[in-house]
């Protein structure tokens, strides 16, 4: 079993910064992607960004060029951290560890980002 320990979010205004961070603890795989799915009110739940073992990074196009996706292996912790945030960044965020290459999940508890107008 993986534990995700999330930490981080809140309220920020349009235009702000914030950084969430997950770390992850328990039996955990060399070959693993970290990162970081998000879901808002009435819609499905959608990547954010991911990053592997390896450090290969997959951003949802929606926040390229505003968020960024990196890790410390060494403390097995994942962290995006979110500049220019926009209204529509508003929802929860939870942190995805996958097993590989078994591609098994494990999810966080979720953390609540509001970005007010």
């Amino acid at each position: 079993q993986v534990q995700l320990v999330e930490s981080g979010g809140g309220l920020v205004q349009a235009g702000g910064s914030l950084r969430v961070s997950c770390a992850a603890s328990g039996t955990l795989s060399t070959l693993n992607a970290m990162g970081w799915y998000r879901q808002a009110p009435g819609k499905q739940r959608e990547l954010v960004a991911m990053i592997t073992s390896g450090g290969t990074t997959n951003y949802a196009d929606s926040v390229k060029g505003r968020f960024t996706i990196s890790r410390d292996n060494a403390r097995n912790t994942v962290y995006l951290q979110m500049n220019n945030l926009k209204p529509e960044d508003t929802a929860v965020y939870y942190c995805n560890y996958k097993r590989l290459p078994q591609w098994v999940d494990y999810w966080g508890q979720g953390t609540q980002v509001t970005v007010s107008s």
